[in-house]
């Protein structure tokens, strides 16, 4: 029995660290570029051992980009259950603070999102349709206002997130830190959130009507006292 438990977690262990290794190399040369072999030696594995816990490569493949959405469907439901509960966090900080586990992934998502196809459609509307459930729950709970449209607001919310993986490095040359870093998150989280709460347009005072009387000084009506 306790062998068993012993060849069960070894087991487990051999997927995890297949997958993870697919990952990395997936987001370095893309996943057509990779083979099976190269996989198995990266990991340390035979390459039939590869096939016996995936079947093949494209069910390694599938292994890694269902790692991916759960990855972000996570981090969703905990931004919606911290909005809920009163909690201050931005979709970027849940992302940096789960980096640090799973390094490999920012590259992946990133090779993902660049390489196109319908992987890369597939994860996208996941992640849309994972990023509206959250947010329903936040205007459900009043943290957040309802918007005329709500896939349009989404979609816009979501891409401004995922362009951190997208432009991360050239970010990171432009302001002087990396935004996906515990250290840079403070200053961009505080950039993000003055942005959303108090916008970036500048609407000036109503102008008066020249001979208009100011609001307190509007006349009385007839017969009227105040």
């Amino acid at each position: 029995m306790i062998l068993n438990m012993r060849i069960a977690k070894d087991d487990l262990r051999a997927v995890a660290v297949i997958r993870e290794t697919a990952m990395g190399l997936f987001a370095e040369r893309g996943a057509a570029a990779v083979t099976v072999r190269e996989i198995a030696a990266a990991a340390g594995v035979s390459p039939g051992l590869v096939i016996h816990h995936y079947g093949s490569k494209d069910g390694l493949k599938d292994a890694v980009e269902g790692r991916a959405i759960a990855f972000f469907e996570e981090m969703i439901g905990e931004f919606a259950r911290l909005g809920e509960e009163g909690g201050s966090a931005s979709l970027a900080e849940l992302f940096a603070g789960r980096l640090e586990s799973e390094p490999a992934m920012v590259d992946y998502i990133r090779r993902l999102l660049v390489d196109g196809g319908e992987a890369a459609s597939g994860l996208f509307a996941r992640l849309l349709d994972a990023t509206e459930a959250g947010m329903r729950a936040l205007a459900g709970a009043g943290v957040v206002r309802p918007a005329p449209d709500e896939r349009i607001r989404t979609a816009f919310l979501l891409a401004n997130d995922l362009s951190l993986v997208l432009l991360r490095r050239q970010i990171t040359q432009a302001v002087g830190f990396d935004p996906l870093t515990r250290e840079g998150l403070g200053t961009w989280s505080a950039a993000v959130i003055d942005v959303y709460t108090s916008g970036i347009f500048a609407f000036p005072a109503a102008q008066q009507v020249p001979g208009e009387a100011e609001p307190d000084e509007q006349p009385l009506k007839e017969g009227h006292n105040p």
